[in-house]
């Protein structure tokens, strides 16, 4: 694999490792919105364990076979990782989770070649990023991804600051 490719891959590991800064939260903020309107920490953290699953479970098989990736309706599919959040699951068994999830998905995007990382395919049945005009592929969802993760994560820490 390339070191570009690796690079890549490694930096979307980093945030497995950066959950367990969050290990020791106080139980009121883990459960506390960031800011008014806004998720928990624990629901930004199952919100990432979701879109992880989607990668593994349907966009890498998806992107394996040659087929288009498909990535649902953002409102209910998030509104599904809040209900889960809220649902009684533990902090701890919660970062486990995330752990877990993202180690299977880097595991999985470390076995694919090359080629299947790089193949130009549609995203919802488009071709390139509208911002970007960057043509999708499976490598530069990850990217976003990365990007995505890097968003939640600036999120929490500003929360954790202005909390003590």
């Amino acid at each position: 694999m390339r070191s570009e490719t690796k690079n890549i891959i490694n930096a979307f590991s980093d945030y497995s490792s950066w959950l367990n800064q969050l290990q020791d939260i106080d139980d009121s903020l883990w459960s506390k919105p960031i800011a008014t309107g806004k998720w928990s920490v624990s629901e930004i953290v199952a919100h990432i364990i979701k879109w992880d699953h989607h990668l593994l479970s349907e966009i890498i098989p998806s992107v394996q076979k040659g087929d288009g990736m498909v990535f649902p309706e953002y409102d209910p599919f998030n509104k599904k990782a809040s209900d889960y959040a809220k649902s009684g699951v533990s902090q701890s068994q919660l970062l486990e989770e995330a752990k877990n999830k993202r180690n299977q998905l880097i595991n999985k995007l470390n076995e694919l070649s090359r080629e299947t990382l790089y193949k130009p395919l549609t995203a919802n049945g488009i071709t390139h990023c509208p911002h970007t005009g960057t043509p999708y592929s499976l490598i530069y969802i990850v990217k976003e991804m990365i990007d995505h993760d890097h968003h939640h994560q600036k999120q929490i820490i500003h929360f954790l600051k202005q909390s003590n």
